[in-house]
């Protein structure tokens, strides 16, 4: 009669080393009780959520358990802007494989940092103009060369022309100024104007919508906009695009021509008499 076989479950996150004796165990610091069953030199561990590895420790006579290989921590944007130039780098820990520094081109066995598709010694990569270690702060590249934050705004980052701080991030050319992305701003609405056209009103930029509403000058014929480079013309007391300006009977154009009006509706000369409007 064959024995069944035993399923385990195991939930866990953190792993303390135990011998595999089939006895229970107490990890003290999760107060949780669970049992690995005897398991013969040699044979593998079936995978489930989490399935620990097990090797040799000492003089062979113990399986040991080993915890599972921690996960590479994923770089969190820069809190200052979305848009930062700013990097993190990623730490990976020893064993994952022996890659070259990027700075003294020695092999790395141990702990090393990747950081723009490159590898390095942790304690090797360092700011170029202070030395000062980046690799548990934010840095910048410029030309190949790695900055702390404070010295890639002393000696790079342009100031911005509405709140004087340094840009890390995207920059704004409009005016012959820089500015940050989320300060260039509709002067009536006050939303970002970013890469869209804008209009200038007493040196203030206004977005396409507010300039209209505000400050634009509306076709009486079609009733859209007059926008800038538009040829138009002044008739009974509106403005008319060139193309607008017509006989409301047999729309004929009426630039540079003789026209009547009845009502405020421009009428060519054959039209002007008989037709009632």
């Amino acid at each position: 009669m064959k024995r069944k076989k035993k399923t385990y479950i195991y939930k866990l996150h953190l792993f303390s080393n135990c011998q595999t004796s089939g006895r229970p165990h107490v990890d003290m610091s999760l107060n949780i009780l669970f049992c690995f069953p005897p398991t013969p030199l040699g044979q593998g561990v079936q995978s489930g959520l989490i399935t620990p590895s097990f090797g040799m420790k000492g003089n062979g006579s113990a399986s040991v358990l080993r915890g599972p290989v921690p996960a590479r921590p994923v770089p969190q944007p820069h809190p200052k802007d979305e848009d930062t130039l700013v990097q993190m780098a990623e730490h990976i820990p020893a064993g994952m494989r022996t890659p070259m520094c990027a700075h003294c081109n020695m092999v790395i066995r141990g702990p090393f940092l990747v950081a723009m598709g490159k590898s390095w010694h942790k304690e090797e990569f360092n700011c170029v103009h202070c030395r000062t270690s980046l690799a548990d702060i934010g840095f910048v590249e410029e030309k190949g060369s790695v900055y702390c934050e404070h010295c890639y705004e002393e000696f790079f980052a342009p100031t911005c022309s509405r709140c004087q701080a340094k840009i890390l991030g995207e920059v704004i050319n409009a005016l012959k100024q820089t500015w940050h992305i989320y300060c260039f701003m509709c002067a009536a609405c006050q939303q970002p104007i970013r890469n869209n056209t804008f209009h200038l009103e007493d040196g203030e930029p206004y977005c396409e919508q507010d300039f209209y509403s505000l400050f634009g000058t509306g076709c009486h014929g079609c009733e859209f906009p007059i926008e800038a480079g538009d040829k138009f013309l002044e008739a009974l007391g509106y403005n008319w695009h060139d193309t607008c300006f017509v006989c409301v009977v047999c729309c004929a154009s009426l630039e540079g021509q003789t026209f009547f009006s009845k009502k405020d509706k421009p009428l060519c000369k054959k039209h002007a008499h008989p037709v009632k409007i």
